[in-house]
Order: C-alpha cells, then structure tokens, then sequence
C-alpha cells in the first residue's frame, strides 16, 4: 500500500516534498541562528515572520493538495466515488452539526418537511415525529394491500433530511404515470420492500434513514393502525383522513372536534423518550386538523410536552385550509390546539408578515383560501409571537422559506444567526483548496 503513493499520477509525493519544505521554513523562523554546511547565518526577525507566513500558508496549500490526493487513491478502489465535498461535509457535520440542540418537530404533511430542510443545517440531532393517519392516493392504498402503516409523510421526511444526491431524491419521488401502480411513488413502495425485509415498519424506517444518511431520526408517532375521525358541528362523524375536508365543504359543517380510532391505540415509546430528552419541540407548520392533531391526541405526549423544560414553538400556516381550516384567525389555530390538548402546549408562536403577491392570493382566494397574520387575542393571551417574512412562492404555490424559518428558530435558540456563521467558516474551509491544481 504505501508503495502506491510513490506510483506515478497519484499527485501526492509532490505535496509530501512541500510539507517537508514548509516543516523546515517554520522550524527555521523559529531560531535566530542557523546552520547550514558549516556556515551560520543570522536571520533578522523580519525575516524570521516572513519566513514562518509563507511556511504557515504552504503548509495549509499542502494540506489541501494530500487531500486531493489521497481521494484519487480512493477513488480507484472503492467501487463509488467519494469527493472533497464530502470530505468537508463531513467535518462540517461532526464539528458543529452533532454538537447542535436536540429538536423535536411534530407534525406531517409538506409543512413538516419543508420545515425540516432548513433546520438540518442547525444541528444533526433532529427527531421528527410524524402523524400515520393518512388513508388517502397512494400511502392509502399501500396501508390498505399490505396492511402497513401509511408511509407517505415519513418519507417526505426521511427524504427532507437526507444527506443524497440529487438524483436520489429525484427516484425516491418518482410517481408512476401509467398501469396499476399510476400515482405511486417509488419511495413508499422502497419504504414497503424495506418493511418486508425488516419484518416490521419501525425498523424499516431506521433502515431507510441509515441507506440515505439521514441527519437526525424520523418516527412514526404510533405503531399501532390508527384511523382519523372529525365530528362536525351538526353532529356528523367522519371517519378516515382523506375523507374529512371533501365531506366538511359539502355540508358546509366545521369540525367540532378530532379523535383517533382505537381509543386505546398507544404512542411509540422512542417517541416519549425523545420529547423528554429535546432542548426545543417544534409543532408545525402543517394541516391543523388532518397533519398536527393526529400527534397530539395521545395523551401521554400532550403530557411528555408539558412536562418538557424545553423551548416549545408553533410555527402557523401562511394560508387557512379549505375544509378544515376556513376563514381561521391564528388565535382560532391555536385554541383548538388548546381545547384538544386540555391546556398550552407551548408558548412562542412563529407567524408570517410578509404580504402575499396580489395575483397568487386573488388565485388562492377563489379556491377559499386565505392569508394567516397575526392577531389581537394571541398576544393577548400570553403567547411570544414572532413575526417575520417566511414567504416562499415556486410554481404558485405557498410555502415557507425553510432557510428563513431556521434563521428564526436559530435566533430564538441561541440569540444569533448561528447557521449563517458557521457556514460561513464552512465554506471559506471548503474553498480554500479551488485555486490549487492537484
């Protein structure tokens, strides 16, 4: 082995001979006198800072060169390609990211991913718990052949903080367009061969996360089979997710009130160990009644949260729902939280301010849709309500701007903009090698 860093091409003995180089400058410019056959030279402190610069920034040129060396040689064995990307991914991972707070997100759906995407670049110890109540297109009809939970949301999350190429996660969203399998995503039918293999869906969730790198952990908030159920104000009950907004539009019934069936179904333990061990729970943004609720109607994890010393936020829609959430204020929003959960649950709330272009509102008023700010009674009641501009508009539709939303969680957590920092120091560390030719 050693004798293939001496093989021509390898660009390595070049950057061994300049480091050699840069020891002796530096030991060098350390001593007043030196010797060389047989003659002492005096060198001037000018010249001994000088020669100690230029011994510093060669040593760091050789530095990177080895680098770049020593991933050619890797690069002809391994039977992937790994890159100094990765290399510095890597560092940048252990030396902040795993040191970063341990955050609990709750919730499912688009919110919580888009969520997610952002705050992976704030710390590695990420815990999302995500809602398995979903009985609708494709998750649904995978839950009903198999007998397995919905796998939709989880993936969505697995996926929002994978470390994967792009093309990989290109494939995992993968909708089939034709035959049987029309409207079924590759990553769910991944996520059903892996509970196959693993013999439970718990464990393929782990192992998915651990083929695609995952930062942090994604759980099912239960293992059990759970369905969904909305009473309406005239009484009506619904049962299964999917159904509960169409049969609201029709009946022009809001929704009273949401439970799970069975009434005994059980949390996931890891879930409970998770929620006492966080630094900050995060609940949203998502869907109120069909995305969040579905966490928050077990008992035992209203009560981990409350008994939680950690910093608790809810992050609230930009836009209410039709069917579920029509002409809500946010203080509507959060007194059903409230009303389910017998109680706060948290006590900082995230909200948007920035106004939505006139032509992307007019089209999301016409479908029922309207904008969520903040309001009189929220502050009222106690809550720390921030306000800033979240907005983010891609092919006309609303989301958050997940690196907006993480700056402020980052704020919130540590006073500053640590992301933007620490990236900062990242990329200057990650570019120092460009200008080198290896």
């Amino acid at each position: 082995m050693i004798f293939d860093f001496l093989k021509p091409g390898i660009y390595i003995k070049r950057w061994i001979l300049l480091m050699v180089l840069c020891i002796l400058l530096i030991s060098a410019s350390l001593n007043r006198y030196v010797e060389i056959f047989n003659f002492t030279l005096e060198l001037h402190l000018s010249l001994r800072i000088a020669l100690f610069i230029i011994g510093i920034l060669l040593f760091f040129l050789s530095l990177m060169g080895l680098i770049r060396g020593f991933i050619r040689l890797l690069n002809r064995s391994l039977p992937y390609r790994i890159s100094q990307k990765t290399i510095f991914d890597a560092i940048y991972s252990k030396g902040f990211l795993e040191k970063g707070p341990r955050i609990v997100a709750i919730g499912g759906g688009t919110g919580l991913s888009t969520m997610l995407r952002g705050i992976k670049n704030l710390t590695a110890n990420i815990t999302a718990i995500v809602t398995v109540a979903d009985d609708g297109g494709g998750s649904g009809k995978l839950r009903e052949d198999l007998g397995m939970l919905p796998p939709g949301d989880i993936r969505n999350c697995i996926l929002a903080l994978a470390n994967t190429e792009e093309i990989m996660q290109e494939l995992l969203n993968y909708r089939f367009k034709e035959g049987s399998l029309k409207g079924q995503s590759f990553g769910n039918l991944f996520l059903a061969a892996m509970t196959g293999i693993a013999g439970s869906f718990e464990k393929a969730v782990k192992l998915m996360s651990e083929v695609l790198a995952v930062r942090g952990k994604v759980l099912p908030v239960t293992l059990d089979n759970i369905n969904l159920c909305a009473e309406l104000e005239n009484g009506q009950v619904i049962v299964g997710e999917s159904r509960i907004p169409d049969v609201v539009k029709q009946t022009r019934s809001a929704i009273k009130r949401v439970f799970i069936t069975p009434s005994d179904a059980k949390p996931n333990a890891e879930v409970l160990e998770e929620i006492e061990k966080a630094d900050v729970i995060i609940i949203g943004p998502g869907s109120l009644y069909t995305s969040i609720m579905p966490n928050l109607l077990f008992d035992e994890v209203v009560e981990s949260i409350k008994k939680s010393h950690a910093k608790k936020i809810y992050i609230a829609n930009i836009m209410t729902q039709p069917g579920e959430t029509d002409d809500y204020t946010l203080y509507d929003h959060i007194r059903v939280i409230e009303n389910h959960c017998k109680g706060k649950i948290f006590d900082i709330v995230i909200v948007n301010n920035q106004p939505i272009p006139l032509d992307v509102l007019q089209r999301y008023e016409e479908d029922g849709a309207k904008p969520v700010y903040a309001d009189k009674k929220t502050k009222e009641d106690g809550y720390v309500l921030i306000e800033e501009g979240l907005l983010n508009i891609s092919n006309g539709l609303i989301r958050h701007n997940s690196a907006k939303l993480a700056r402020v969680i980052s704020n919130l957590i540590y006073g500053k903009d640590v992301i933007h920092e620490y990236k900062l120091g990242y990329f200057r560390l990650k570019n120092l090698s460009k200008p080198f030719r290896g």
